[in-house]
């Protein structure tokens, strides 16, 4: 185990984290009972833009930990200036059961795991052994309170931000039997209206998760996500709206490797910018979310009780390499085509060296979840490093 206590503990329920929670350094940070605004000093340069508000420092937690507004409100007196509140939905949606998080073993020597290897459906070791760098498993299943609970909630998460400080909502669109193509369109549309009224002028839409059918992810249909966000970006008006990506593979062009680099066919993620970005529905992406891989214990079986668990969601350290190349992609495409949307680089950020290397990569804003979690001081050091330079 590490020296830190992650602030969702991964030993107890979501349920019980979503009552209890947070732990460790998040938990004492709400004892202290400090203002907001006497959250670490930021860096010694001028605050960020981001997406049009002021920031200290364009650094913060994405989607998925922080599940209500104990968790983001501790999140920024710990000095991460963006916490993501946990993906909502228009309806209470439960969550996969307990465990959803186990430590992931990748086999290669610097614990990698790479988007199409074989690793992924041979199987990648998961056990309890948790240890840095931290790779884990997310199995939770998107769940959501019902927004008769999470809107007063998210109300108050909102005013809790500091100086320099912002709240972000995520929300996604949910199917169920018998719902028509235009059905699903309308319930993202009602969704972005609940977060709408909760006073947010910005929002997230999760489009990484498989809300269409095991392992299927709405980023995969760039034409269906352009509908979607042409009919939220009508009700939600001129707040800034992001669209959260999973991988999006590139094709390696037939001839293999050219004298200096791999030639590749960015057509599918360029397509999904041209459907939404390019026609001025979208102002931002975040990348990536997990990598799918089947996820076994020691004895080579399903490591996950229950059907349809056989494969897993893993984050951490181990997706790292697979962020940047997608970071990188997105902002080669971005300055081809000649457009100005905001990249937030998001996957394996567990150090200082990481934020840097993502912001090198072309990002306007990083996000860390799983190197957060287990590192509760991790947004000070990076400011520290920063200041130190």
């Amino acid at each position: 185990m590490s020296d830190f206590e992650p602030f969702y503990n991964v030993n107890l329920s979501y349920e019980d984290n979503y009552r209890q929670g947070p732990f460790g350094e998040f938990a004492a940070a709400l004892a202290e009972q400090e203002s907001v605004t006497a959250a670490p000093a930021a860096p010694a340069a001028p605050a960020a833009d981001f997406l049009g508000h002021k920031v200290n420092l364009p650094f913060g937690i994405p989607a998925g930990p922080l599940l209500n507004e104990r968790f983001t409100t501790a999140a920024f007196r710990m000095g991460f200036d963006i916490a993501t509140y946990k993906t909502v939905r228009s309806r209470a949606w439960g969550c996969n059961p307990f465990p959803n998080v186990l430590a992931v073993h990748p086999k290669s020597a610097d614990g990698s795991l790479t988007p199409g290897s074989a690793e992924l459906d041979e199987g990648v070791l998961a056990d309890t052994n948790y240890k840095l760098p931290i790779s884990i498993s997310n199995s939770f299943g998107v769940p959501s309170r019902d927004p008769d609970e999470w809107q007063p909630d998210m109300k108050r998460a909102i005013v809790a931000a500091g100086d320099g400080q912002v709240l972000l909502p995520s929300f996604q669109g949910s199917r169920v039997e018998g719902m028509s193509g235009d059905d699903y369109i309308a319930d993202h549309v009602t969704t972005a209206r609940l977060v709408c009224e909760t006073g947010a002028d910005l929002m997230e839409m999760n489009t990484s998760c498989p809300n269409e059918g095991h392992n299927r992810l709405l980023c995969h249909d760039p034409a269906l996500v352009g509908r979607i966000t042409e009919a939220v970006k009508n009700e939600i008006g001129n707040r800034p709206l992001i669209v959260k990506l999973a991988y999006i593979p590139p094709v390696e062009v037939e001839g293999g490797w050219s004298a200096d680099r791999r030639i590749i066919d960015d057509a599918a993620l360029e397509l999904m910018i041209r459907e939404t970005a390019a026609r001025g529905s979208v102002q931002a992406f975040s990348t990536i979310n997990t990598i799918s891989a089947r996820l076994v214990d020691a004895a080579g079986e399903q490591a996950l009780p229950g059907k349809g668990r056989d494969r897993s969601g893993v984050c951490g350290s181990a997706i790292r390499g697979a962020g940047l190349d997608m970071v990188a992609r997105l902002a080669a495409i971005r300055d081809r085509l000649g457009l100005d949307f905001a990249i937030i680089g998001v996957g394996g950020v567990v150090a200082p060296a990481d934020y840097q290397a993502y912001r090198a990569a072309g990002v306007d804003a990083v996000m860390s979840a799983t190197g957060a979690m287990w590192d509760a001081s991790l947004a000070r050091e990076i400011k520290a490093s920063i200041t130190a330079e």
